[in-house]
C-alpha cells in the first residue's frame, strides 16, 4: 500500500536520443519498494480466527512509477513480461496467464500482455485458490477503490462482485450486475486509452454510460434510472463555478493532484449524460455503429475525444458541431420556452444565480430557434426535453408551469415518468415556488422515479432547516405526504415480502424511511416490534428492508438496541454494511462519538469502510458536527491512511460539510483553506466552500417563504 512518494531518478546528463538498457541498482529499487507497507486481515467464521495476508495492486492514475521504473504516462506503451516468486500454498495472479515452476519458492511467469498503458498492469499474491483462464475478476479486502479495470485482471471490493442470495437486497444484488458490467466495458475500451487524462471523462463516461445498457443481459433494466443517479447529479456539480469542462487542455493537467482531481462526477456522470444525449441524437445503432468503427481503427492505440467524434460522423453528420459546445464549455444552458409569445431563449445555469423563488425572465440571453408547435386549446401544456435526453434545464412561463402542475393533479400518467421526477428537479432549481406545488400530487403517485427526485430535494431542505424552527413543519408535511405510500406497500412489509418491479421494491425502502424518520406512528412500532424480534432470534426482516429497520428501530431504542447492533456487526461476516450504517442513526452523542473512534481502528471498522461510515455519520443533525471535528483533527491521519485512494478523501470532505449553511460554518472553511495543504481534495474544498455561500444567501432569502408554505400545508 503506497505511503509515499518514491525518490526522484536524476541523471547527471542530458541524454542523447539512442536506445539504452537501464539497469537500477538494489539500493534504488528498495527506496521504491519500502514506500509500502504490511497489512494484515482477520477473517471470523463460527469458531475459528484466521490471519491471511495479501499483496496487491492499485496503480491508476499514477502509481506504476511506484512498483517499477516505467513512463507511467497513459500514451506511452509497452508490452510487460511478469514474472512473480511466491510462497508454496499461494496464487499469483496478473493480467495474462501464467505457468507455475518450483518447490521451495514457486515461480510463476505470465505471457506476454498486449501493448498497454503502464497503470493497467496489476497483480496479486494471495492463498485465494481460485483461477481462471480468461479474464480474472477477484474480490479484494480494503482496496480503496470500488473496483480497478486492469486488462485481463478486474479487481473489486468485496460488497462489488459478491453477495449471499439469502442476505443481499436488491439493490446489493443489482450493484454487483452494474460493477460488473461497469468493469467488463472497461476490457473494450482499454484497447483505445485516452492520449493523456485531461480526456478521462472518454473512457470514465462512456463506460458509465454504456453500464447501464450491458447490464441488460443480466436482466436488470435500468435505463430510466440514468437520469436520477448521474444527470441530477452533474447538474449539482456543473452549477458550481468551481467546475470544470469534460475535456481540458493537455497542460492544465500535469501534477499528481490535478489527475486525481478529474477522477470526479463531472468526469463520470456529466460523461455518461452527454454521450447518451448524442446517442438519443444519432439513434442508438448508428452510435454503436460509430463506436465499432472507432474501436477497429484505433485499437491498440490511445485517442482523443475527436477521433471518436471523426467515427461516428461516418454514420451521421455534424457530430463535432454538435457536440464541441458540451465538451469544451464548463455548465450547461437552462432554455427559457415563453408559450404565449413563442420567445425561447438559453443562458449558463449558475447555483448563486438561483436564489430568488420568484420566475425572472429578464435575465435569459441567447435567443434560439426550436421546432414550431402549435398548442390549440388554451389549456394546452407544453412539456420539452422528454426523457431527460438533453443535459440541460428547461423553464417555462408561469403559466405553463401551472398548466403542468394541473395536469399532474389530475391524471399525472399523461406525463412521462421519467420527466415527472425532472419536472420536480428542475422546478426546484430554476422556479422553486412552482417546485412546492408540484410535491402535492406525489400524494397519488406511487412511482420511484418521482419520489426519489422529491425526496432528494426534501432531503437537502432538511439539511438547511433541520437546526431551526422551519423542520417541524417539513416533517409534518411529510409526514402527511408519506403516508399514502406507506399504506400503499404496508401488505409487503407486514407479510415480508416485496413487490415485483425493482423501483417499487425501492419505493418501498422509501416509503418505510421517510415514515419512520419523520414520526409516523405506525411505522416506528412497525420497525421496533421487527427489531425486538431480531433480537430474540428471529429474524424475519426481508433484505431489503433490513437497512431502514434496522436504523428506525436504533434511533428511537436505546443504548442497549446499539450495542446489540455493535455485537451483531463484529459478528456477521455478510451483509454487515446495513447494520453499520445503522449504527450511525442513534441520536445518542457519546455513541455516535464513540463510533466515530472505532473507525481509528481497522480491527473495528476495516480500512475501506472509514470514509463512508464517517460520511453515515455526518448525515444526522446530531453526528454532523461530531463529523466535522472529528475529520478535521484527524486529516492528517486519514490522509496517510488512504494514500492512493485519495478519491474518496473527496467524498468525505463533500459529506460532512453538506449541511454548512451559516456564516460562522464558512468562515471555518476559509480558515482551512488559508491554513492548511488539503492537498488531494483542494478542489473539492473549493466547491464545498462555493456551495456553502450558496447555501447561506438561499437560506437567507427563504427561510421565511419556506416555512411559511409549509405551514400553509399543515
Amino acid at each position: 500500500i503506497p505511503t509515499g512518494l518514491p525518490p526522484t531518478l536524476r541523471l547527471p546528463d542530458n541524454l542523447i536520443p539512442e536506445s539504452y538498457k537501464v539497469y537500477l541498482q538494489p539500493h534504488l529499487y528498495a527506496a521504491i519498494t519500502n514506500n509500502y507497507t504490511n497489512q494484515s486481515f482477520v477473517f471470523t467464521g463460527n469458531s475459528t480466527v484466521r490471519v491471511k495476508f495479501l499483496a496487491t495492486s492499485l496503480l491508476q492514475p499514477t502509481d506504476a512509477r511506484k512498483v517499477f521504473p516505467c513512463f507511467d504516462e497513459p500514451a506511452l506503451k509497452a508490452v510487460f513480461h511478469i514474472t512473480i516468486i511466491h510462497r508454496p500454498g499461494t496464487v499469483a495472479l496478473s493480467n495474462e496467464i501464467g505457468e507455475i515452476d518450483g518447490e521451495e519458492w514457486i515461480v510463476t511467469t505470465f505471457a506476454e500482455t498486449p501493448i498497454m498503458s503502464a497503470y493497467l498492469l496489476a497483480f496479486t499474491v494471495s492463498d485465494f485458490m481460485y483461477k481462471s483462464k480468461s479474464s480474472d475478476q477477484i474480490a479484494l479486502p480494503d482496496i480503496s477503490a470500488g473496483a480497478m479495470e486492469n486488462w485481463g485482471f478486474v479487481s473489486y471490493q468485496e460488497s462489488g462482485l459478491l453477495y449471499d442470495k439469502e442476505t443481499a437486497s436488491t439493490f446489493d444484488q443489482e450493484r454487483v450486475a452494474t460493477m460488473i458490467s461497469h468493469e467488463l466495458w472497461f476490457q473494450v475500451v482499454n484497447l483505445v486509452p485516452m492520449r493523456w487524462w485531461n480526456d478521462l471523462w472518454l473512457n470514465k463516461g462512456f463506460v458509465t454510460y454504456m453500464s447501464y445498457i450491458g447490464v441488460e443481459a443480466a436482466g436488470w433494466d435500468l435505463r430510466d434510472l440514468i437520469v436520477l443517479r448521474e444527470i441530477q447529479t452533474a447538474f449539482l456539480v456543473d452549477s458550481l463555478n468551481s467546475s470544470h469542462p469534460l475535456s481540458l487542455q493537455e497542460n492544465y493537467i500535469q501534477t499528481f493532484s490535478e489527475i486525481i482531481d478529474l477522477f470526479d462526477e463531472i468526469t463520470y456522470r456529466k460523461g455518461a449524460a452527454v454521450l447518451r444525449m448524442l446517442a438519443t441524437f444519432m439513434t442508438e445503432d448508428a452510435f454503436m455503429k460509430g463506436i465499432k468503427t472507432y474501436l477497429y481503427k484505433f485499437h491498440y492505440n490511445n485517442t482523443v475525444y475527436k477521433d471518436l467524434w471523426n467515427c461516428l460522423q461516418e454514420t451521421k453528420e455534424d457530430v463535432e458541431a454538435f457536440m464541441s459546445t458540451w465538451i469544451e464549455q464548463v455548465g450547461y444552458p437552462v432554455i427559457t420556452i415563453i408559450t404565449q409569445t413563442g420567445e425561447t431563449s438559453q443562458e449558463q445555469f449558475l447555483l448563486k444565480q438561483t436564489g430568488a423563488l420568484d420566475l425572472n425572465y429578464n435575465q435569459t440571453k441567447k435567443a434560439i430557434l426550436l421546432p414550431h408547435i402549435e398548442i390549440q386549446d388554451k389549456d394546452e401544456w407544453l412539456l420539452a426535453n422528454v426523457n431527460g435526453t438533453g443535459f440541460f434545464r428547461v423553464n417555462y412561463d408561469e403559466e405553463n408551469w401551472n398548466k403542468l402542475h394541473m395536469q399532474l393533479e389530475r391524471n399525472h400518467h399523461v406525463i412521462p415518468l421519467i420527466n415527472r421526477g425532472q419536472l420536480i428537479d428542475d422546478a426546484f432549481n430554476i422556479a422553486r415556488n412552482i417546485f412546492f406545488q408540484l410535491t402535492n400530487h406525489l400524494i397519488n403517485d406511487t412511482e420511484y422515479i418521482p419520489w426519489k427526485s422529491a425526496l432528494k430535494i426534501l432531503d437537502h431542505l432538511i439539511l438547511m432547516f433541520d437546526r431551526s424552527e422551519v423542520y417541524g413543519p417539513i416533517m409534518k408535511y411529510l409526514r402527511k405526504q408519506i403516508t399514502q405510500l406507506y399504506k400503499h406497500f404496508e401488505k409487503y412489509t407486514l407479510n415480508r415480502t416485496i413487490p415485483e418491479k425493482h423501483t417499487d421494491q425501492y419505493n418501498q425502502v422509501n416509503a418505510i424511511s421517510v415514515a419512520c424518520s419523520n414520526g409516523l406512528p405506525e411505522c416506528i412500532e412497525m420497525a421496533k416490534s421487527l427489531f425486538k424480534d431480531y433480537r430474540n432470534g428471529t429474524d424475519n426482516i426481508h433484505p431489503n428492508l433490513r437497512r431502514a429497520i434496522y436504523c428506525s428501530a436504533i434511533a428511537s431504542g436505546d443504548e442497549y438496541d446499539w450495542e446489540f447492533a455493535w455485537k451483531e456487526y463484529q459478528r456477521a461476516t455478510v451483509a454487515k454494511d446495513k447494520l453499520r450504517y445503522a449504527l450511525s442513526c442513534t441520536k445518542e452523542i457519546w455513541l455516535l462519538n464513540r463510533y466515530l473512534q472505532y473507525t481509528l481502528n481497522p480491527a473495528k471498522i476495516r480500512k475501506m469502510d472509514l470514509v463512508s461510515t464517517i460520511n453515515c455519520i455526518a448525515k444526522k443533525v446530531a453526528g454532523q458536527p461530531l463529523a466535522w471535528d472529528f475529520v478535521r483533527g484527524h486529516w492528517s491521519f486519514i490522509t496517510q491512511e488512504y494514500g492512493a485512494g485519495a478519491i474518496s478523501l473527496g467524498s468525505l470532505l463533500d459529506a460532512v460539510t453538506k449541511r454548512f449553511s451559516t456564516d460562522v460554518e464558512l468562515e471555518e472553511l476559509q480558515r482551512e483553506q488559508e491554513e492548511d495543504d488539503q492537498g488531494l481534495a483542494a478542489r473539492t474544498l473549493e466547491q464545498v466552500i462555493e456551495r456553502t455561500e450558496a447555501n447561506i444567501k438561499w437560506v437567507k432569502e427563504n427561510k421565511q417563504i419556506v416555512k411559511e408554505w409549509f405551514m400553509g400545508e399543515l
